[in-house]
């Protein structure tokens, strides 16, 4: 106990020592996304937001982020079944957008890569859904980057959904038919290729 304290006292003074900096910034990109348990291909579409940079140290920075995302999935499969028991397979294109609040862990090691962790808050700003499960999703993001001198950083990130989005075991059409999504349990799943960029010295 003695020496955990003693790392804990070392790790934080090392922190106060240091010349704690603050910087904003913005990050863009494409982002491809989809459902889990569906039968659908992946929506490409982009994301856009800022962030403020807190480097603590050298190595660990905290990056507190607000988003905005488009998500979904195209080709999403379902079961309509109509009133004389036929089945009839459908594709629809499904739509949410999002406002997210991250927070970000920044490591950075020599010649500029990082590994960037951290949970994020989603909530649905509109979707093209016939019923919505929930209005907030809780994810967890991790990520690899590369930050070049001048600021500039290049970021791969994977992003997964915790929370059920969908309301997907029955679906009323305005024909009076019921349609059924193959599976239950969607998670938002979404893959990240962009840019940020922090301003100030």
């Amino acid at each position: 106990m003695r020496k955990l304290t003693v790392i804990v006292f070392f790790l934080f003074a090392s922190i106060m020592s240091a010349q704690v900096t603050f910087k904003p910034g913005l990050r863009a990109g494409a982002s491809f996304s989809n459902f889990s348990n569906t039968r659908s291909d992946y929506k490409t579409d982009f994301y856009v937001g800022g962030f403020g940079e807190i480097k603590l140290t050298k190595f660990y920075t905290l990056q507190p982020e607000i988003t905005y995302s488009q998500q979904g999935a195209d080709n999403v499969k379902t079961i309509i079944r109509y009133n004389n028991g036929q089945d009839v397979i459908e594709s629809r294109n499904l739509e949410i957008d999002y406002l997210s609040l991250a927070m970000i862990n920044k490591f950075t090691f020599n010649g500029g890569f990082q590994l960037q962790v951290g949970p994020t808050l989603d909530f649905r700003l509109q979707d093209n859904l016939l019923y919505q499960k929930s209005d907030v999703d809780l994810a967890f993001i991790m990520g690899i980057a590369y930050k070049l001198k001048s600021g500039l950083t290049f970021e791969a990130r994977f992003k997964k959904g915790l929370v059920d989005v969908l309301d997907s075991d029955i679906y009323e059409s305005s024909r009076d038919n019921d349609e059924f999504w193959l599976a239950d349990y969607n998670t938002n799943i979404s893959f990240q290729l962009g840019i940020s960029y922090p301003f100030g010295k």
